[in-house]
């Protein structure tokens, strides 16, 4: 038998190898995307991973998972919610299942330039679409950018009708199935991973994405024609599993949230650079013509296409759109 002494002695330093094991667990942060790493989602996770465990040595582990590695297009949000990764950042247009109002970003020609989704994203009622969610078990953390799409195919897209009866992939979102019916195109679901394939073997036509997508995945080599129409945006909004953030330690919460931010600049910034960049690339490789639209022509596009805001209008929200609208005359 153990004397009293040597028992509290015994139990004591078990309590404390303990706290010791507890103390060495690192919160594990995975962070799962479906694009490669050389794009500013891409950079932006990795910069993310370097900042949480330079500032929370010991604390914080993250790991990344890119191109689709982990879960993709399709499972990244139900993986999320199951807790199996604690950090995602989806496109915009997969929300619409959580709310309907972050379908505002979908709609075609709505933004003139990036500077007025930032002034719209910085905006009340842009941070309140953010907390939108937490209902479901989504916390939205930022807005990260990706670009203004363009139009490719392999047909040459100068007017609308030149789009009529090609089949165009999209991303699991009615307002986008909608902008190609509006020209009398076909939409086709795809998940990202797949684009590539789809429009290698003819599935698809045409697509539309920032040049960094495109020259990432090396669609320009399976595509004759880009046309510059800037027509809608692809950004994501980082999310975090609600019940996951909130159970953190005030201090790691607090020291995350001021990475995000500090990413997040860094990853806007990259992105138009990385854009240009790319379309530069693209213009080199000789594959591709890039098409740019007269004025006249891009407002034929976008009169073909505004049918699709009133159609929206009631889900989204006349004064939000209103708002977002409002974001293009800089203050």
């Amino acid at each position: 038998m153990l004397k009293p002494a040597f028992k509290a002695l015994a139990c004591a330093l078990s309590l404390s190898a303990a706290t010791l094991v507890q103390a060495a667990d690192p919160i594990v942060i995975k962070f799962s995307h479906v694009v490669a790493e050389q794009t500013p989602k891409g950079q932006g996770a990795l910069l993310f991973k370097k900042l949480a465990e330079e500032r929370l040595p010991g604390r914080v582990k993250v790991e990344v998972y890119p191109n689709s590695s982990l879960f993709g297009d399709g499972k990244e949000m139900e993986a999320l919610l199951l807790g199996d990764v604690q950090l995602i950042a989806p496109s915009l247009a997969k929300f619409e299942q959580y709310t309907k109002q972050v379908q505002i970003f979908d709609l075609p020609f709505l933004f003139d330039d990036m500077a007025a989704v930032d002034r719209f994203q910085r905006s009340p009622e842009g941070q309140a679409l953010l907390k939108s969610m937490e209902d479901k078990g989504i916390t939205g953390l930022a807005y990260w950018h990706n670009g203004l799409k363009q139009l490719s195919a392999n047909k040459p897209l100068r007017e609308p009708k030149d789009a009529r009866g090609l089949k165009f992939r999209v991303q699991a979102s009615a307002v986008l199935e909608e902008q190609f019916k509006a020209v009398r195109a076909n939409p086709r679901k795809m998940s990202f991973a797949e684009v590539y394939q789809g429009l290698q073997t003819g599935v698809v036509n045409g697509a539309e994405n920032p040049y960094s997508n495109i020259y990432s995945q090396k669609m320009h080599e399976v595509q004759k024609y880009i046309t510059e129409s800037n027509h809608g945006l692809l950004d994501y909004m980082l999310i975090t599993n609600t019940k996951f953030w909130s159970g953190l330690p005030d201090d790691v919460r607090s020291e995350l949230s001021k990475i995000v931010e500090e990413v997040t600049a860094e990853v806007n910034k990259q992105a138009d650079d990385l854009n240009q960049g790319d379309k530069q690339r693209i213009l080199a490789a000789g594959t591709t013509e890039i098409i740019t639209l007269t004025p006249e022509q891009r407002a034929a596009w976008r009169e073909a296409m505004r049918p699709v805001w009133k159609k929206f209008e009631g889900e989204i929200g006349a004064d939000l759109i209103k708002a977002a609208e409002a974001a293009n005359q800089a203050m």
